[in-house]
């Protein structure tokens, strides 16, 4: 409980701070980058703080001269503050809706172009998340997304939503599978506690939904790359 403490401690600290100080200057200067930077640094040392380290590989697998789709598997709260601050470019995220009502910080994922998505399967609202997602993709925006759709309980890969490959057919952005592990055991569904360790993340050769026929076969193409490459006791039992 103490790594959570001091999460917590960085987090309220000097998040509350950036927020104040920065959301008003991003609006006089109409640039909300340099904030993002700044939150992703809180993150990043909030994570260090709380004993855990992140290591990655494969950057070199990110599109350089376009924006492209993050898809990675979902296993511990934890998992945003490990990827979005790993990425070398800004990102969007597609997030629950819920968390656009936390003050300030709702107010900066707004500014950010975050993308809420509501749970329940309505229509008109999968319709709107997809278009503000192609909009932040068309704004030069990278996006990560956990195609789950929510956290493993046992840490295995479970099946995905249709919903952001219904996004990578229509803006034909490439997804870039993200293959995490570690966090599971650090901060378990249902549980507020976090434990100190190492989190890894492996990103994969970009996936093109172009040379895909429908947004099922592309579906199964990123849910297989990620699978076979995570560890054996991640992997879906099928």
């Amino acid at each position: 409980m103490f790594a959570t403490l001091k999460l917590l401690f960085v987090y309220i600290t000097f998040g509350s701070i950036a927020g104040i100080v920065g959301i008003p200057i991003s609006f006089l200067i109409q640039d909300i980058g340099p904030l993002y930077w700044v939150a992703m640094w809180i993150v990043k040392t909030g994570v260090k703080a709380a004993g855990i380290r992140v290591e990655v590989e494969g950057l070199e697998h990110i599109p350089t001269d376009q924006s492209c789709i993050l898809m990675c598997n979902h296993v511990s709260n934890l998992d945003p503050t490990v990827v979005l601050p790993a990425m070398p470019m800004r990102c969007s995220v597609l997030l629950k809706k819920e968390l656009m009502s936390i003050p300030i910080l709702g107010t900066a994922m707004r500014m950010g172009k975050f993308v809420p998505v509501e749970r329940g399967g309505k229509r008109d609202a999968a319709q709107a998340s997809v278009k503000a997602a192609a909009e932040a993709l068309q704004s030069g925006l990278s996006i990560v997304v956990f195609p789950e759709g929510t956290r493993s309980r046992d840490g295995r890969l479970g099946t995905f939503k249709k919903g952001p490959f219904f996004l990578a057919q229509q803006t034909q952005a490439p997804i870039v599978p993200i293959v995490l592990s570690g966090t599971q055991t650090m901060m378990k569904k249902g549980s507020a506690a976090i434990l100190p360790g190492v989190a890894k993340l492996r990103l994969l050769p970009p996936i093109e939904p172009s040379a895909f026929a429908n947004r099922e076969e592309t579906l199964r193409a990123v849910r297989a790359a990620i699978a076979e490459a995570l560890p054996e006791e991640m992997r879906p039992i099928e």
